[in-house]
């Protein structure tokens, strides 16, 4: 297909989507169970598990109001980060990703690196993956980026503490021990476990000279458990399990929580993991874009079986899966 053609369905699907289905992706009050609380009453947990239950069966994702993570948290994490973005490439290229030996999978990630759908060129992205709580790891110390450590580690905790409580609500949506995601992820923030805060910035881009297929983040399903998301601008879209591809947008003071492969697995297919890309800007728009993505993976020896009791998926522990999609994603060189 002619580029000219694909720009022009691309703008059109846009368009479409922005147009139909923007409040598609449910909305639901976490406040009962934030940060900030310790317990919550039998109706409450009713009243959140069969919402979550419904976002998750039906679309995928769902916003997240009442968290307990502030806008002024995510703020401060995004600016720090982009400090480090802007910085010139030889002072990001001593923290390159696989320059870590306990954790190949913190540090930087440069423009074009990643595929995240193999079949289009690079993605017009880079990001810095916080994948390592080690207390070897290096961290950028320049006078502009000295609380990065700081800052970066606190927010990971905070993702941590939020997503094992919607880990528990999805559980005992579904009937299952309330312990027993939790403790599947009784790791998070060890080597041992694959859970990733990852730090995204998408530069300005000329559209029109972008190669034939390129988008800022081509089209793929999360890897593991849950995804929590911040986003600074709108540009996600995602394809519903209907296949009808919906906007998301951008709700102040929410987070967006979608479901991952590993979790679909789980799940025999009840929770739905489903595709999403950022598509590149319109001609002349030549704004940047942010978002941190907490990737929540269980435990890397942690063996995935139907909780079901079925044989619908094969077992896989989730280390050995999520090394599979680095492969895809990164190429096998």
């Amino acid at each position: 297909m002619p580029k000219s053609e694909v720009s022009a369905n691309v703008l059109l699907e846009t368009f479409w989507c922005f147009f139909v289905f923007k409040m598609s992706i449910p909305v639901v009050d976490f406040g009962a169970y934030s940060l900030s609380e310790k317990d919550l009453t039998e109706e409450q947990l009713h009243k959140l598990s069969n919402e979550l239950k419904t976002a998750f069966t039906e679309v995928g994702f769902v916003f997240l109001e009442n968290t307990g993570i502030t806008e002024e948290e995510v703020d401060h994490v995004m600016d720090i980060c982009k400090k480090f973005f802007l910085q010139p490439e030889e002072l990001k290229q001593p923290f390159s990703r696989k320059s870590f030996a306990n954790n190949p999978n913190h540090g930087w990630v440069s423009l074009e690196t990643e595929r995240l759908n193999p079949r289009r060129p690079g993605d017009l992205k880079e990001a810095f993956n916080t994948a390592s709580l080690h207390p070897d790891i290096k961290w950028p110390s320049s006078e502009a980026l000295k609380e990065f450590k700081e800052i970066q580690t606190s927010f990971f905790l905070r993702c941590k503490e939020l997503s094992l409580r919607v880990l528990r609500v999805m559980a005992l949506s579904l009937g299952l021990d309330p312990e027993l995601f939790l403790n599947a992820h009784s790791l998070i923030g060890t080597d041992k476990n694959g859970t990733t805060l990852r730090s995204l910035y998408y530069p300005p881009v000329e559209s029109e000279k972008a190669k034939e297929g390129q988008l800022r983040c081509g089209e793929h399903s999360d890897y593991g458990s849950i995804t929590l998301l911040f986003q600074s601008s709108e540009g996600l879209q995602v394809r519903k399990r209907s296949g009808e591809v919906i906007c998301a947008p951008i709700i102040p003071g929410t987070v967006l929580i979608n479901i991952a492969d590993l979790m679909q697995r789980w799940t025999s297919d009840q929770f739905v993991s489903v595709r999403h890309r950022v598509l590149l800007p319109p001609v002349g728009d030549s704004s940047t874009r942010q978002s941190l993505a907490f990737f929540v993976q269980p435990d890397d020896d942690v063996l995935i079986t139907c909780c079901d009791g079925s044989n619908k998926y094969p077992p896989i522990t989730a280390g050995d899966y999520l090394m599979e999609r680095f492969n895809d994603s990164y190429g096998r060189n």
